[in-house]
Protein backbone atom coordinates (compact mmCIF):
# COMPACT_ATOMS: atom_id res chain seq x y z
CA UNK A 1 0.00 0.00 0.00
CA UNK A 2 2.68 2.55 1.03
CA UNK A 3 4.59 1.60 -2.20
CA UNK A 4 1.68 3.28 -4.01
CA UNK A 5 1.30 6.20 -1.81
CA UNK A 6 4.82 6.98 -3.46
CA UNK A 7 3.97 6.70 -6.89
CA UNK A 8 0.76 8.71 -6.12
CA UNK A 9 3.08 11.38 -4.41
CA UNK A 10 5.59 11.07 -7.03
CA UNK A 11 3.58 11.86 -9.94
CA UNK A 12 1.90 14.55 -8.20
CA UNK A 13 6.08 15.99 -7.63
CA UNK A 14 6.06 15.81 -11.66
CA UNK A 15 3.00 17.49 -12.18
CA UNK A 16 1.41 14.50 -13.57
CA UNK A 17 -2.11 14.85 -12.03
CA UNK A 18 -4.43 17.25 -13.28
CA UNK A 19 -8.20 18.50 -12.34
CA UNK A 20 -10.70 16.40 -13.07
CA UNK A 21 -13.89 16.54 -15.49
CA UNK A 22 -16.91 16.15 -16.00
CA UNK A 23 -19.37 15.52 -19.00
CA UNK A 24 -19.89 14.12 -22.02
CA UNK A 25 -17.52 15.09 -25.35
CA UNK A 26 -17.43 18.84 -23.82
CA UNK A 27 -15.17 18.33 -20.87
CA UNK A 28 -15.22 20.91 -17.75
CA UNK A 29 -13.78 21.50 -14.71
CA UNK A 30 -16.54 21.97 -12.49
CA UNK A 31 -15.04 21.50 -8.70
CA UNK A 32 -18.25 22.49 -7.12
CA UNK A 33 -19.37 19.03 -8.47
CA UNK A 34 -16.40 17.09 -8.57
CA UNK A 35 -12.89 18.55 -7.21
CA UNK A 36 -10.52 16.03 -7.45
CA UNK A 37 -7.24 16.17 -9.45
CA UNK A 38 -6.53 12.15 -11.48
CA UNK A 39 -4.11 11.05 -12.81
CA UNK A 40 -4.35 7.73 -15.13
CA UNK A 41 -2.44 4.47 -15.10
CA UNK A 42 -0.43 4.45 -17.82
CA UNK A 43 3.11 3.45 -19.20
CA UNK A 44 6.10 3.68 -17.77
CA UNK A 45 4.81 2.02 -15.16
CA UNK A 46 6.30 1.95 -11.66
CA UNK A 47 6.86 -1.86 -10.00
CA UNK A 48 4.10 -1.63 -6.87
CA UNK A 49 1.83 -0.22 -9.91
CA UNK A 50 2.45 -2.74 -12.33
CA UNK A 51 1.75 -5.29 -9.23
CA UNK A 52 -1.76 -3.64 -8.83
CA UNK A 53 -2.97 -4.03 -12.39
CA UNK A 54 -1.57 -7.90 -12.83
CA UNK A 55 -3.63 -8.50 -9.33
CA UNK A 56 -6.64 -6.63 -11.04
CA UNK A 57 -6.23 -9.11 -13.87
CA UNK A 58 -6.72 -11.91 -11.24
CA UNK A 59 -9.65 -10.64 -10.18
CA UNK A 60 -10.83 -9.79 -13.72
CA UNK A 61 -9.95 -13.57 -14.93
CA UNK A 62 -12.02 -14.43 -11.58
CA UNK A 63 -15.23 -12.30 -12.28
CA UNK A 64 -15.51 -13.64 -16.15
CA UNK A 65 -15.42 -16.89 -14.86
CA UNK A 66 -17.26 -17.06 -11.62
CA UNK A 67 -20.36 -14.22 -13.34
CA UNK A 68 -20.02 -14.50 -16.71
CA UNK A 69 -19.29 -10.29 -16.82
CA UNK A 70 -17.33 -10.41 -20.52
CA UNK A 71 -14.64 -8.03 -19.30
CA UNK A 72 -11.77 -7.69 -21.39
CA UNK A 73 -10.17 -4.43 -19.80
CA UNK A 74 -9.54 -1.90 -16.94
CA UNK A 75 -8.81 1.52 -16.77
CA UNK A 76 -7.61 3.26 -13.20
CA UNK A 77 -6.68 6.50 -12.38
CA UNK A 78 -5.33 8.18 -8.75
CA UNK A 79 -7.63 10.62 -7.54
CA UNK A 80 -6.55 12.88 -5.21
CA UNK A 81 -8.98 14.77 -3.15
CA UNK A 82 -7.74 17.77 -1.02
CA UNK A 83 -9.43 19.13 1.96
CA UNK A 84 -13.37 20.40 0.99
CA UNK A 85 -13.34 18.43 -1.81
CA UNK A 86 -16.39 15.86 -2.60
CA UNK A 87 -18.27 14.40 -6.41
CA UNK A 88 -21.78 15.17 -6.51
CA UNK A 89 -24.00 12.02 -6.75
CA UNK A 90 -23.33 10.31 -10.22
CA UNK A 91 -23.07 7.23 -11.83
CA UNK A 92 -20.04 6.13 -13.79
CA UNK A 93 -21.36 5.62 -17.16
CA UNK A 94 -20.21 7.86 -19.68
CA UNK A 95 -22.80 9.44 -22.33
CA UNK A 96 -23.91 7.41 -24.60
CA UNK A 97 -21.63 4.45 -23.83
CA UNK A 98 -21.97 1.42 -21.53
CA UNK A 99 -18.79 -0.48 -21.33
CA UNK A 100 -18.20 0.30 -18.08
CA UNK A 101 -19.51 -2.95 -16.14
CA UNK A 102 -17.70 -3.13 -12.49
CA UNK A 103 -16.72 -0.01 -10.56
CA UNK A 104 -13.46 -0.31 -8.17
CA UNK A 105 -12.17 1.79 -5.94
CA UNK A 106 -8.64 0.62 -3.42
CA UNK A 107 -8.01 3.15 -1.19
CA UNK A 108 -4.49 4.92 0.11
CA UNK A 109 -5.64 6.66 3.11
CA UNK A 110 -3.39 5.46 6.55
CA UNK A 111 -4.57 6.97 9.77
CA UNK A 112 -7.95 7.74 8.83
CA UNK A 113 -11.03 8.30 10.94
CA UNK A 114 -14.79 9.13 10.29
CA UNK A 115 -13.94 12.51 11.37
CA UNK A 116 -12.16 13.05 8.54
CA UNK A 117 -14.84 12.66 5.97
CA UNK A 118 -14.52 11.63 2.44
CA UNK A 119 -17.00 8.25 2.53
CA UNK A 120 -18.11 6.84 -0.71
CA UNK A 121 -22.06 6.93 -0.46
CA UNK A 122 -23.44 4.46 -2.27
CA UNK A 123 -27.41 4.47 -2.95
CA UNK A 124 -30.26 2.22 -3.51
CA UNK A 125 -33.49 3.84 -3.83
CA UNK A 126 -34.52 5.24 -0.79
CA UNK A 127 -31.80 4.48 1.28
CA UNK A 128 -27.72 5.25 1.21
CA UNK A 129 -24.70 3.13 2.57
CA UNK A 130 -21.20 5.21 3.43
CA UNK A 131 -18.08 3.26 3.01
CA UNK A 132 -14.86 4.63 4.67
CA UNK A 133 -12.12 5.06 2.77
CA UNK A 134 -9.72 3.24 4.63
CA UNK A 135 -6.17 1.54 3.58
CA UNK A 136 -6.13 -1.16 1.66
CA UNK A 137 -9.90 -1.46 1.22
CA UNK A 138 -10.89 -2.00 -1.71
CA UNK A 139 -14.72 -1.68 -3.05
CA UNK A 140 -16.47 -2.79 -6.30
CA UNK A 141 -20.23 -2.40 -7.51
CA UNK A 142 -21.99 -3.34 -11.06
CA UNK A 143 -21.42 0.19 -12.83
CA UNK A 144 -25.00 0.69 -14.45
CA UNK A 145 -27.57 2.65 -12.87
CA UNK A 146 -25.22 3.11 -9.41
CA UNK A 147 -25.59 6.37 -7.76
CA UNK A 148 -22.92 6.92 -5.58
CA UNK A 149 -20.89 10.44 -4.11
CA UNK A 150 -17.93 10.90 -2.42
CA UNK A 151 -18.71 13.32 0.74
CA UNK A 152 -16.35 16.27 1.29
CA UNK A 153 -12.63 15.51 2.67
CA UNK A 154 -11.06 17.68 5.51
CA UNK A 155 -7.86 16.17 5.03
CA UNK A 156 -6.18 14.84 1.45
CA UNK A 157 -7.72 11.87 0.49
CA UNK A 158 -6.66 9.38 -2.45
CA UNK A 159 -7.93 6.08 -4.21
CA UNK A 160 -7.20 4.44 -7.40
CA UNK A 161 -10.37 4.30 -9.38
CA UNK A 162 -11.43 2.39 -12.01
CA UNK A 163 -13.53 0.36 -14.09
CA UNK A 164 -13.68 -3.35 -15.61
CA UNK A 165 -15.02 -2.62 -19.13
CA UNK A 166 -16.37 -4.76 -22.05
CA UNK A 167 -16.45 -4.25 -25.82
CA UNK A 168 -18.78 -1.90 -26.75
CA UNK A 169 -21.73 -3.28 -28.76
CA UNK A 170 -21.22 -2.69 -32.42
CA UNK A 171 -17.78 -1.26 -32.68
CA UNK A 172 -14.08 -2.62 -32.33
CA UNK A 173 -12.82 -2.11 -28.93
CA UNK A 174 -11.21 1.04 -28.03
Amino acid sequence: MRELIECARVRKARGEFAGARIGGAERLRREEIRGDDTCWLEEPLFAAERALLDDMEGLRLELNRDAFLGLFALEMHYAWYPPGAGYARHVDQLQGREDRVVSVVLYLNESWGPADGGQLRLFDGRTARDIEPLAGRLVGFVTSGREHAVLPTRKDRLSLTGWFRRRPAGGPSP
